[in-house]
């Protein structure tokens, strides 16, 4: 009887090798600072424009105030929360005869890595695709009733978040230029995974898959 005890306990295993990725996938946001900020500066943003009349009576201070939220939502969407929420980054740089050329940055996909939170991807596409549309009603609604003084500021809101969408998009589908593709590529489930961030490097290293447009 204590023989087939041992003999039963034999092929037992316990493997503890996969404990790391699972508490991983349990953290729903991984970069908690990254993920406020990402959406701190555009919705505040909105809120101001949309509320400015009851906090001041100042058209120029309104305007000065929406304007710096949203430059800083450009700068920290564009060089911090892509890199640390999706593995993404994009600019444009002037080469040495003055041609501009839009450079996508990802990580490689690997099986040995690591998916970042699903959590934090929802609400990095979802924060960079919906308010440019809010923007864009704003930009009708200003029309429609002639508060064209609001006219300039609605557009640079457009420009600002339109031009962080249109790059992470095309960073995503790795510098793509068929927009028929893209929209396609684009509007796949896949445009919510991303790599983890602790393995972003900087331009050049491995690890990174660089595109030049």
């Amino acid at each position: 009887m204590k023989q087939a005890l041992v003999d039963d306990t034999e092929d037992v295993s316990l493997d503890f090798g996969n404990e790391e990725e699972l508490a991983f996938r349990k953290a729903k946001i991984r970069h908690p600072l990254a993920t406020f900020f990402h959406l701190f500066f555009r919705v505040s943003a909105i809120v101001t424009y949309v509320c400015c009349d009851w906090f001041s009576r100042s058209f120029v201070g309104c305007f000065v105030t929406v304007l710096l939220l949203l430059s800083f939502d450009f700068w920290s969407v564009k060089n911090v929360t892509g890199r640390l929420m999706v593995g993404l980054r994009w600019w444009n740089q002037i080469d040495e005869d003055g041609k501009s050329h839009w450079i996508f940055e990802a990580r490689k996909a690997s099986p040995n890595q690591i998916a970042a939170t699903e959590a934090e991807a929802r609400i990095f596409w979802l924060g960079l695709i919906i308010c440019p549309l809010i923007w864009i009603v704003f930009f009708f609604s200003t029309l429609f009733s002639l508060k064209l003084k609001w006219l300039a500021l609605v557009i640079a809101g457009i420009s600002l978040q339109a031009a962080n969408l249109y790059g992470y998009i095309l960073c995503k589908m790795g510098g793509e230029s068929d927009i028929s593709k893209v929209t396609a590529r684009f509007l796949s489930p896949t445009v919510f995974q991303t790599a983890s961030p602790s393995d972003f490097q900087k331009p050049g290293l491995e690890g990174l898959e660089i595109h030049k447009h």
